[in-house]
Order: structure tokens, then C-alpha cells, then sequence
């Protein structure tokens, strides 16, 4: 977890899931397609800020989400 100016900057798979209300594996699927920009710790992966931000915006234009 890295936080800047106490903003989260790189949230867990768990973290997207819940923010997004979908399972852990729909978000694993994501990543592994490339849908959404991920970075990978050993085995683990962690989805930075922006990219849940861009994913959310580019599936619903004109909407501005607070992440």
C-alpha cells in the first residue's frame, strides 16, 4: 500500500472488487487480459489508483468517479 498526502496510490485485487462490487476473479480475469493496468509483486498483483480510474471512465463516458 503506498499513500501520498494520505491518498491510496496502488490498491489490492480484493480493494478493486469491492470498489467495483464484483468478484476477485472478475478482477484477476481483468488483469490478465490487459482490460486494466496492473502491477505485479512476487505473486501478488496491485491495480494503481488511475488505472481503476481510466477503466472506470473509458465504461462510462462523462462520469467522474472519485477513486
Amino acid at each position: 500500500m503506498s499513500t501520498v498526502s494520505g491518498t491510496k496510490q496502488l490498491f489490492t485485487v480484493a480493494e478493486v472488487a469491492a470498489m467495483m462490487r464484483v468478484s476477485k476473479m472478475t478482477v484477476y480475469r481483468m488483469v490478465q487480459s490487459g482490460t486494466i493496468d496492473s502491477i505485479r509483486f512476487g505473486r501478488s498483483y496491485r491495480v494503481p489508483q488511475s488505472a481503476v480510474r481510466n477503466y472506470l471512465s473509458a465504461m462510462n463516458p462523462g462520469s467522474d468517479y472519485t477513486v
